[in-house]
C-alpha cells in the first residue's frame, strides 16, 4: 500500500500524520513501514527495537521483528490471524512491449504503448532489478510493478517518456520484510530506451536524492 494515511477509526486520521506502507506475502506474513511527516525529531537511532507491546490485546497480531521504533521510520514484521486471506487479481493488463537495459526490443513494440496512451488506456511497467542496491542477496533477480501517470512521446525518436506513481523499494526476499535501512520511497520517471529516473526519499532524514540507472522493462496496458 503506497498512498494511505493510518485511519483512527472512527473519528478520523491518526495522531501523527504519516504514510503506511503496509505489505502482504502469499505465505500470510504481513508487514508495514511507517514515513512520519509531522516534523517531530527522531529521538533514538536506528536498529532493532522491543516487540510492540500494543499486541498484547490483540491476540490475533503476532509481532516478529520491530525495527527503528524511535525513528521517522518506524517498522515492523508481524502476522495477523485473519479469517480470511485472499488476493483478488485483475488479470486484463496486456503486455504490449518488453525490451533490454539498453532499450534493444525484446517483443511487442513501443508503437503499442504510444497508441495505448493516446487511448486513454492505464499503462504499468515492470522494471528489472530495482531494488538491487537494497539486496542483502544481490545477485537475487525481482521484478517491481508499477503504475504510471504522466505520458510523453518523441515522435520523431520513438521515444516514450512516463512517470510512476509513488512506490516502495525493499530489498527483494521471500517473503518480503522491512529491515532497518533497507526500504525507501519514492518516484521514477522511466523510458523505453531503458533510463530510469530516480527521486528517493531516506525515509529516516526525510531528504530526497536523485539517481540515474538502467534497467529492463516491461510495458502492459490495460
Amino acid at each position: 500500500m503506497t498512498l494511505r494515511q493510518p485511519i483512527a477509526l472512527p473519528d478520523g486520521f491518526g495522531p501523527r500524520a504519516s504514510m503506511s506502507y503496509f505489505l502482504y506475502n502469499q505465505n500470510g506474513q504481513q508487514a508495514i513501514g511507517r514515513l512520519l511527516l509531522d516534523g517531530v525529531p527522531a529521538s533514538g537511532t536506528p536498529g532493532a527495537s522491543p516487540l510492540d507491546p500494543t499486541g498484547h490485546d490483540m491476540p490475533k497480531y503476532h509481532p516478529k521483528e520491530n525495527w527503528d521504533s524511535e525513528t521517522n521510520a518506524p517498522s515492523q514484521n508481524f502476522i495477523y490471524d485473519f479469517e480470511t486471506y485472499r488476493f483478488y487479481v485483475r488479470d486484463g493488463w496486456q503486455e504490449v512491449l518488453s525490451h533490454s537495459e539498453d532499450g534493444t526490443v525484446l517483443s511487442g513494440s513501443v508503437d503499442a504503448v504510444a497508441e495505448a496512451s493516446m487511448r486513454g488506456c492505464e499503462i504499468k511497467v515492470g522494471i528489472r532489478d530495482l531494488c538491487r542496491d537494497l539486496a542483502e542477496k544481490p545477485n537475487m533477480d525481482h521484478e517491481w510493478f508499477v503504475q504510471t501517470h504522466s505520458n510523453y512521446y518523441y515522435t520523431e525518436q520513438k521515444l516514450l517518456i512516463t512517470g510512476t506513481q509513488p512506490l516502495v523499494r525493499l530489498g527483494p526476499a521471500i517473503p518480503l520484510t522491512y529491515t532497518s535501512g533497507a526500504w525507501d520511497c519514492g518516484w521514477l520517471m522511466v523510458r523505453t530506451d531503458g533510463f530510469v529516473s530516480r527521486r528517493l526519499y531516506d525515509p529516516y532524514l526525510l531528504r530526497s536524492h536523485r539517481s540515474e540507472t538502467r534497467h529492463a522493462l516491461r510495458w502492459f496496458v490495460r
